[in-house]
């Protein structure tokens, strides 16, 4: 039954009323009331029923809405006193987590399908070919960033792509990352983007320019295809260096992606090439 509050001509709704309104359970209204961040408007104080007002529902979306966005009860109860365009910047930092997650979740999908088609085709291991390479050394713009996992990878390559522009610096086609990681690391992943250049310029704005090392024994690796077939090629790799067994593995990966989404509509069409540096065993 509909209430009128203490206040004259304010609709008041008992929590099951209130509960249908909104699509809150009552347990969850309770809850919310005991921690603090939604209050009954009025406590009647004939029956103790927890009374809550039309103007309520408004927050009540609010709370939801953070909520299903995964923000804590504490960042929930700080969201909501502060509802405004500085509060942006937190739904953009959540947006990238979220994206963070989703290319996460993608990647697991994918390595499902690798899976299947695998046992379909009775087919677990592909090799590849490795060829022993001798890397010179080259004069590079480099952007070098601590970031939060491989996928921003990406971003970084946005970063270098808009700098070049920006500041007039041409660019050949011969680009690569290299990681100075020593293993493989879910988050705060050590890459750096390379770009050979022509000449030196000024460093600016976190780009540097540097020659880098010179690598006499490099494993070299082409990947055909999806990026979700590089895990596969690594593995490959390791039957290799089973075979070889006069090398092993030193310093810095290297990757270079000759065909990949910018001039690569197919993505069974990329080619990206994998390079681990060796030493030969005393």
């Amino acid at each position: 039954m509909k209430l009128l509050g203490v206040k004259e001509g304010i609709l008041m709704f008992k929590i099951g009323e209130f509960s249908k309104l909104t699509q809150v359970s009552i347990r969850m209204l309770r809850y919310y009331d005991e921690i603090g961040i939604l209050k009954p408007a009025e406590i009647d104080r004939f029956s103790s029923y927890r009374l809550y007002s039309i103007e309520q529902i408004p927050k009540v979306n609010k709370i939801i809405f953070l909520r299903d966005l995964g923000f804590s009860i504490a960042e929930i109860t700080t969201a909501i006193n502060k509802w405004d365009d500085n509060f942006i910047n937190e739904l953009q930092q959540k947006q990238k987590e979220i994206m963070n997650i989703i290319e996460m979740e993608r990647d697991k999908l994918s390595k499902i399908e690798i899976a299947m088609e695998d046992i379909k085709k009775e087919k677990i291991h592909i090799n590849y070919s490795v060829l022993i390479k001798n890397i010179p050394s080259y004069k590079v713009l480099s952007l070098r960033k601590v970031v939060p996992n491989y996928y921003s990878e990406g971003d970084m390559w946005i970063e270098m792509s808009n700098f070049a522009k920006e500041n007039n610096i041409l660019i050949s086609d011969n680009t690569f990352s290299i990681y100075h990681d020593t293993e493989y690391k879910e988050k705060e992943v050590d890459i750096e983007l390379c770009a050979v250049v022509e000449k030196f310029r000024e460093d600016k704005g976190g780009f540097a320019y540097r020659h880098t090392e010179a690598v006499p024994l490099m494993a070299s690796t082409m990947v055909y295809g999806d990026f979700k077939n590089i895990g596969k090629a690594y593995l490959s790799f390791g039957n290799w260096l089973q075979e070889h067994k006069k090398y092993k593995m030193t310093g810095e990966s290297r990757q270079i992606v000759h065909r990949g989404p910018w001039n690569e509509e197919n993505p069974k069409d990329y080619l990206i090439e994998i390079q681990i540096a060796l030493e030969e065993k005393i």
